[in-house]
């Protein structure tokens, strides 16, 4: 899938999901049941559907598993960025760099009155949504330039051919 097409499922996902936990008030807890519940129900129906059809699954989902390898780099990245976060905010409540203090505060600040402003759900789906058109430019960004890459040869051989 393209960087176009994981930016409009991050798009609609997030949309689903704001939809459920703003407007309707549920909880993120209520949505994960909610999904759960709905994929059961739907594996079990084609399960059904399966077995009266005899059709044969080619992949059992209970064999499915993921790599010792992929579940290390799994945790070990969550473990540096958690790591990294804790080593900024040490540093900056011991007071040695004064500069970096001075930053976490103001972003702590803004974050406090951003929060008091609009609700955490909202400021996380206008995340989401800028991320979203960041991928969506940079990936129409690098078509252009191929599209105009492609354009100036297309000239270039042109002008080639009536040097000539």
């Amino acid at each position: 899938m393209g960087e176009v097409g994981k930016a409009m499922g991050l798009l609609i996902s997030g949309t689903l999901v704001y939809y459920h936990c703003a407007y309707r008030n549920a909880t993120l807890l209520s949505l994960f049941s909610d999904v759960l519940i709905v994929l059961l129900c739907s594996l079990a129906i084609l399960g059904l559907l399966f077995r009266q059809l005899d059709v044969s699954v080619p992949v059992d989902p209970l064999e499915w598993q993921i790599s010792q390898d992929t579940a290390s780099s799994i945790v070990a990245r969550l473990a540096n960025t958690v790591g990294a976060a804790e080593g900024v905010l040490r540093v900056a409540a011991t007071g040695h760099d004064k500069r970096l203090f001075v930053k976490v505060v103001i972003c702590l600040y803004f974050l406090s009155a951003l929060g008091r402003l609009i609700s955490g759900v909202t400021v996380a789906y206008a995340g989401l949504c800028m991320f979203c058109l960041s991928m969506l430019c940079q990936n129409s960004q690098s078509l252009g330039n191929c599209v105009l890459k492609q354009t100036n040869g297309v000239i270039l051989e042109q002008e080639a051919h009536s040097d000539t």
